[in-house]
């Protein structure tokens, strides 16, 4: 294995392990050979069909080290089943999901080596891609597909750690195309890209835009968003608007398990003022984890989330869900996969 940086010092998702996974399907089902190869460059048509008409899905989950070195893999088959559905709606070619699982198995027992310590952690990707050879397929689905999955040792999404974030909201432009916003595709992410870059732009301070299309708070770009007190966690329900978010379903269903209330429901951007002044907000998703926000920029205002750090009920659930996670507390959700580690 090559030296390589610190994956704890460098930006997330730069460093890349050794071993990966890949499948084709080419005018049938997905063919897997049964292990990893080494880590490369794909090969594809310039004419594939990812390339001209966006036939690109993927997942985002993570694997931790545990205190007795072993490898548990985080809510593996939630994620498989949302990327299996994720194909179907893009007309992709089916996924079998015992053939995702497998891949995202082998590539991290190839890989274990290169988990780091909590709180770093293992970022897999599974990305499937249509490469049918055909620019006149606009108005047709892509009869074949590549799947890879490829590893990343990773620390945290956000530089600085564990701070209070800043978030601009904005009203005006969607986060996703509207009819796949529960889909994990590739063009919901370049249709929340301009709109961040803009904010990042005008006040450098800015994290994350969050998007509160037609008065109506979904997420961010990047992770769902949640309001929470002492009493309730509160976030906007489920639609197809906007993604699924594993984490988001992780976070309510370790809240209630901790005695909180539940609120899914619409989140109207002035109901923020009241929160700002006795309340908490986080982000959640499989990057960032759990992540406090300190400020949220609306209307040319400023506001101040409670004290604009930290809230002790974020915290909270934070510390619940990583020590699940890296295996440092009961697991009373079956949420963990543990891995066997090649000798």
């Amino acid at each position: 294995m090559t030296e390589k940086p610190d994956p704890l010092a460098v930006p997330f998702g730069t460093v890349f392990c050794d071993w990966m996974a890949t499948a084709r399907a080419e005018d049938g089902p997905l063919v897997y050979g049964g292990s990893p190869e080494p880590f490369g460059d794909l090969t594809i048509s310039p004419a594939a069909h990812v390339l001209h008409y966006g036939s690109s899905i993927f997942e985002g989950l993570k694997a931790h080290r545990q205190p007795d070195g072993s490898v548990a893999i985080f809510r593996l088959d939630t994620h498989v089943a949302r990327m299996v559905t994720s194909a179907a709606l893009l007309r992709l070619p089916e996924i079998d999901p015992d053939i995702l699982l497998q891949m995202i198995v082998d590539a991290v027992e190839a890989n274990a080596d290169e988990v780091p310590e909590p709180p770093g952690s293992l970022y897999i990707r599974p990305t499937f891609v249509g490469t049918g050879a055909d620019i006149g397929a606009a108005a047709h689905p892509a009869p074949s597909a590549l799947l890879f999955v490829v590893n990343s040792p990773v620390g945290d999404y956000f530089k600085g750690g564990i701070r209070p974030l800043t978030l601009q909201l904005e009203t005006l432009t969607p986060r996703t195309v509207p009819q796949f916003g529960m889909v994990k595709c590739a063009a919901n992410y370049a249709m929340a890209l301009g709109s961040t870059m803009d904010a990042m732009a005008a006040n450098e301070a800015i994290d994350q835009v969050l998007f509160a299309t037609d008065g109506d708070i979904t997420e961010t770009g990047a992770s769902n968003f949640f309001l929470a007190d002492n009493e309730r966690v509160v976030t906007r329900h489920l639609d197809e608007s906007f993604l699924h978010g594993v984490t988001r379903d992780s976070v309510i269903q370790l809240a209630r398990h901790h005695g909180y209330e539940i609120e899914e429901r619409p989140i109207d951007p002035e109901e923020l003022i009241d929160w700002s002044e006795r309340g908490e907000a986080f982000l959640s998703g499989t990057a960032a984890g759990i992540a406090p926000v300190g400020t949220i920029l609306y209307s040319g205002k400023a506001l101040t989330i409670g004290s604009g750090q930290p809230g002790p009920n974020t915290m909270r659930l934070r510390q619940a869900l990583t020590a699940i996670q890296t295996g440092t507390a009961p697991d009373p959700f079956n949420w963990r996969t543990t891995v066997q580690i090649r000798g």
